[in-house]
This record gives C-alpha cells, sequence and structure tokens, in this order.
C-alpha cells in the first residue's frame, strides 16, 4: 500500500504540486472499470485526510460498485481554464472502501461537512502521478511510480 504520504517522501517535490492541482478545484474525473472491463468516467471529489487521499461517494452508486469489484482507477485534476496554470495531474492505483468503523468515524469528522446521506468511503493507495506543465514552448512531464524516484521529461515541438 502506498499513501498520500509516501508518495510525499518519495517524491518531496512532485508531491505537493500535484496535490495543488486536485486542491485547487473541487470536481475532478475519475476513470474506473465497469464489470465488463470498459472505462467507466464519473465526476468526484477529494479530500487529504491524515496520511490519505480519499474519496466519498453516494450508497450504491455506480463508481462505488465499479470500485468494490476492481478497485483499479485512475483520476484527473481539474485543468481549470486554458492557461493550464499549475498544470495537468493525473494519478492511478487502487482504491480501497474503508469499512472499519473507527476509521469511518475518523474520515467523516475530518470532512468540511458530513455527507448528505448513506455513502461509501474509499481510500486511494497509489501506484504512479503524472504532471504535464508547459514552460516556454515545450512540456514538461514529471512522474513517479510507487517505490521509484521522480523523472522528468522535457518534450520540444
Amino acid at each position: 500500500m502506498t499513501t498520500w504520504q509516501d508518495f510525499e517522501r518519495e517524491a518531496p517535490d512532485l508531491a505537493p504540486a500535484v496535490r495543488a492541482r486536485f486542491e485547487a478545484h473541487r470536481h475532478h474525473v475519475l476513470a474506473t472499470l465497469r464489470k465488463g472491463g470498459a472505462p467507466r468516467v464519473s465526476g468526484t471529489e477529494v479530500q487529504f485526510i491524515g496520511a490519505d487521499l480519499t474519496i466519498g461517494s453516494m450508497l450504491d452508486a455506480v463508481k462505488a460498485r465499479d470500485l468494490r469489484r476492481d478497485g483499479r482507477f485512475s483520476l484527473h485534476s481539474n485543468p481549470g481554464d486554458e492557461t493550464m496554470t499549475g498544470g495537468d495531474a493525473k494519478i492511478s492505483g487502487t482504491a480501497v472502501e474503508i469499512l472499519d468503523e473507527i476509521e469511518l468515524s475518523a474520515y467523516v469528522s475530518d470532512l468540511p461537512q458530513p455527507p448528505p446521506g448513506p455513502f461509501h468511503a474509499f481510500r486511494l493507495e497509489l501506484t504512479e502521478a503524472v504532471l504535464t506543465t508547459v514552460e516556454g514552448d515545450h512540456l514538461v512531464i514529471r512522474s513517479w511510480r510507487a517505490g521509484e524516484s521522480e523523472r522528468r521529461v522535457n518534450r520540444e515541438p
């Protein structure tokens, strides 16, 4: 299991920039796998709670059913306006449902407001993160994989 905190330790320059992209806007795009293996994209919100990045879902929503069946996910930050200020962040990994009552209570108490009704909560265990920015006339692609250091690639036109 690679927590957000683990990512911060392994990629101390990249993690804050990726986090800033997820904190810059409320809504992001989550990709899950349908029962037949095809991708499904859904809107979602994220919360940084303790060592973890988390998402919630209304009870029995299709994205929650997808994640309960197969936890693999990708999450794309809201890129904001056309300037792409701060870059374009993506993370992937495995979502693990929070079922322990004590952990679930702690999750709810750390939320800015309690869920409006029954819900699912998932801790996101990371396997990779990518931040793409435009610097001058070229792209800068910074990436990380669990257990590795950050890598950087400059792509010129």
